[in-house]
C-alpha cells in the first residue's frame, strides 16, 4: 500500500484541522458547562494551529516554493 505525495499532503493538512476542531468543540463544551475554558482545549487549538502552519510551510518548501 503506497500513498502518493498528494494523498500524504492531504492527510498532513487534515489531521491538524481535526485537532483544532476537536479543541473548539471541547472548548465550547467546557465554557457552557464549567464557565471556564480549561487548559486541554486551549492546548489542542494551539498545537493544531502550530502543526497546521508548520505542515503548510514544509509542503510549500518541498513543492519548490509554490
Amino acid at each position: 500500500m503506497t500513498t502518493t505525495k498528494s494523498e500524504s499532503q492531504k492527510i498532513n493538512i487534515l489531521l491538524p484541522i481535526t485537532t483544532i476542531a476537536i479543541g473548539l468543540v471541547l472548548l465550547t463544551y467546557m465554557i457552557t458547562v464549567e464557565s471556564e475554558p480549561g487548559a486541554i482545549p486551549l492546548l489542542l487549538i494551539l498545537v493544531g494551529t502550530i502543526w497546521f502552519f508548520v505542515t503548510k510551510s514544509l509542503n510549500r518548501k518541498l513543492d519548490g516554493g509554490e
